[in-house]
């Protein structure tokens, strides 16, 4: 799905979607409101860049973030959660990585983690591996598979409802 037609689909289910980026700083959300009338369906977008950020804009725990890094499905989860705890919205994607360069043995560039919060649903979190594309194709590839988690979320929901 494009970004419009992720728009279309979300009006037509009468979502409201946010976005909470590290990595991808925006990104997501700078996409979707390229699309004229965006404003209907998109509620609000967080960068949480620091971990401070994370913590204060999100509620992610200081202690999930101390025990698994930002970098981790555990902090991603609680990003995608704590940004529908956060907005008016009905579904949301959480982004954090490392876009690099560099990186480390444990956590290396290309590293994405990804959560998506929808009312009603269980939270789903993923780690992709991009691989070390360099840091600007780490955060489009991380921007496209954060929209096609938002597009395939709403494909579900137009199939169960």
């Amino acid at each position: 799905m494009s970004p419009a037609e992720i728009l279309s689909a979300a009006r037509a289910q009468g979502a409201r979607i946010t976005t909470a980026e590290s990595c991808t700083g925006g990104m997501v959300a700078a996409t979707l409101t390229d699309v004229p009338g965006s404003s209907k369906v998109l509620d609000r977008g967080f960068v949480t860049y620091s971990n401070a950020a994370k913590h204060d804009m999100l509620g992610v725990s200081e202690a999930t973030l101390a025990a698994h890094g930002a970098v981790s499905e555990p902090v991603a989860r609680e990003m995608a959660e704590g940004a529908l705890a956060h907005s008016q919205a009905t579904l949301a994607v959480a982004i954090t990585g490392i876009a690099g360069p560099g990186g480390s043995e444990f956590k290396p560039e290309g590293r994405v983690c990804f959560g998506l919060a929808q009312q009603g649903r269980a939270t789903r979190v993923e780690t992709v591996e991009f691989g070390a594309l360099g840091r600007a194709q780490v955060r489009l590839a991380a921007r496209d598979h954060a929209l096609a988690l938002l597009a395939g979320a709403l494909h579900a929901a137009s199939q169960t409802d």
